[in-house]
């Protein structure tokens, strides 16, 4: 099977020490790989950040409130979700369009030919 990689504009809020910097509108990268992990997802923020967690949780994420560990999705208004990462250097939370976490999550369901659920 092929890797999906899929370029998006998200806006990123860092929780950087006291202030919170946002940091308007950047290149993210969604990738799919089956054949390394075919049940995971990966965000490569700008930079050398990369993110790799359950493509479930994603999707359950666009639905309502999902995870509680490092990696936490949730709906934000009718067309919009929210990715939020947490590590030792802080918080990231990241804006994407919904429609764009669709498209990438069906393109995944389709390289392994199992249905998106809704």
């Amino acid at each position: 099977m092929s890797v999906i990689e899929q370029y998006a504009r998200a806006h990123i809020v860092t929780d950087t020490d006291v202030t919170t910097q946002d940091t308007g509108a950047v290149p993210v990268i969604l990738r799919y790989d089956p054949d390394t992990d075919p049940r995971a997802v990966r965000v490569r923020l700008p930079g050398t950040r990369e993110w790799t967690f359950a493509r479930s949780l994603l999707e359950q994420g666009l639905r309502a409130p999902a995870g509680s560990g490092a990696v936490r999705v949730w709906p934000c208004g009718r067309v919009q979700a929210v990715v939020e990462f947490h590590s030792a250097q802080g918080v990231s939370v990241v804006q994407f369009e919904s429609k764009t976490l669709m498209r990438f999550l069906r393109r995944t369901y389709t390289a392994t030919k199992q249905p998106v659920a809704h």
